[in-house]
């Protein structure tokens, strides 16, 4: 029998929360299946099974939090075979009723590195699979329960079952519910509390004329999708915008340690994404150093994996700035919370026609309001100001761009 601990989970993390066991106890494991999910206040973890063995008790309940070195379960080592050649010919029964009361799989079903081997290995198509995982995931686990019972995959339309559950406090006349804030979300909390209580918080607002930057991007995004593969969005742009206007206006990319102002000769840029799990801040390495396609490509990559909660450490540690666009849900104007340790942070808005002066004349153009919250022990009023008015005149002659 060996247990099975929460390994170290990175430099300054202590503790974690059971976000999902992905073996039941009496399943067979073989060395290197994923036994648990763990949730950090970054990232998610996938506890391997060390060696092969039978899981035996699961000693945290999903929801838990668990610190480095706790026992999460135990295995019962080098009894796989016996437990797996055992029920083999009751097995496809067993497993029809989880299989029946899966969700629907749909055919761009997201799969993990693992599941997508054995799904190759076992002839299973990922895209008929329930995925269980977090964002509808299939999981390695999922892809052993469809290669365990073929002939039920497609049973019963139970997917009503998990929704009747779901309804079920509402119906009952439930007018409140609680639910344990996760290791994540607790971090959270605790980091805007840090950023509003350790910074001297000041917001100076303006707006950027879309009118050009959206002509190049639609003159611009079929091509370089052709070429380069990558769909053009709005981000690439404000981030490189954003990187220029910091090499103007370093201060606006330092750090405070103590009484010492740290300047920072590069640019790592930090794209605020909303996420099943939560905000979380992945940052793009060396912005300043990239084009306008590059910063793309590596914005999409960083956001896919934050929304699969594949991110890496590195991913979120390093940035020195911050871009967070709420205008993608609909905000108007708002005033952002600096990502401390950083001392500034720009905040995106919904683009909306309104009408404006241009040569003395009315015109409706495609308007957007953009924020900076900066730290005013060290960036003073005039210096924020200039640094939005550099990033509004780039965005709105974005042929300079090309020139710095």
């Amino acid at each position: 029998m060996s247990s099975i601990k929460v390994p170290p989970l990175g430099e300054s993390i202590v503790e974690a929360t059971v976000s999902r066991w992905l073996k039941n106890e009496g399943d067979a494991v073989a060395v290197g299946d994923g036994l648990v999910e763990l949730e950090t206040d970054k990232i998610t973890v996938e506890v391997p099974a060390l060696e092969a063995g039978v899981l035996t008790s699961r000693a945290k309940g999903e929801g838990d939090v668990v610190a480095v070195g706790d026992v999460l379960g135990e295995l019962a080592a080098g009894a796989a075979g016996a437990a797996a050649s055992a029920p083999a010919a009751p097995a496809a029964p067993a497993a029809a009723a989880p299989v029946a009361s899966a969700p629907a799989a749909t055919a761009d079903a997201k799969v993990s590195p693992a599941a997508a081997r054995l799904a190759t290995e076992t002839g299973i198509n990922p895209a008929d699979v329930a995925g269980t995982g977090r964002g509808g995931v299939v999981s390695k686990a999922d892809v052993m329960g469809a290669a365990a019972a073929p002939a039920k995959a497609p049973a019963a339309p139970a997917p009503a079952a998990p929704a009747a559950a779901a309804s079920t406090p509402a119906a009952s006349g439930q007018r409140e519910t609680r639910e344990k804030m996760t290791t994540r979300r607790k971090r959270i909390a605790e980091n805007l509390l840090q950023s509003q209580h350790a910074t001297a918080h000041l917001t100076t607002f303006n707006e950027v004329d879309m009118t050009a930057i959206t002509a190049l991007r639609e003159r611009l995004k079929e091509r370089v999708e052709k070429e380069q593969g990558v769909k053009l969005s709005f981000m690439p742009f404000f981030a490189k915008a954003a990187a220029l206007a910091l090499k103007a206006y370093p201060v606006v990319n330092s750090q405070i340690d103590g009484d010492t102002i740290i300047y920072k000769h590069y640019v790592n840029m930090g794209i605020a994404v909303a996420s099943d799990a939560g905000l979380v801040v992945p940052n793009v390495k060396d912005c300043d150093q990239k084009s306008i396609v590059e910063i793309g490509k590596d914005i999409g990559a960083v956001a896919k994996r934050a929304r699969d909660g594949k991110l890496s450490m590195d991913d979120l540690t390093g940035g020195t700035f911050t871009i967070t666009n709420g205008g993608v849900f609909g905000s108007l104007i708002s005033t952002p919370i600096i990502n401390y340790p950083q001392v500034a942070i720009i905040g995106l808005h919904k683009t909306q026609d309104r009408p404006v002066a241009i040569n003395g004349k009315v015109e409706v153009r495609p308007m957007m309001y953009v924020a900076l919250s900066y730290d005013h022990r060290i960036i003073d009023g005039q210096q924020a100001v200039l640094f939005l008015v550099r990033f509004k005149e780039l965005m709105e002659d974005p042929g300079a761009m090309l020139v710095y």
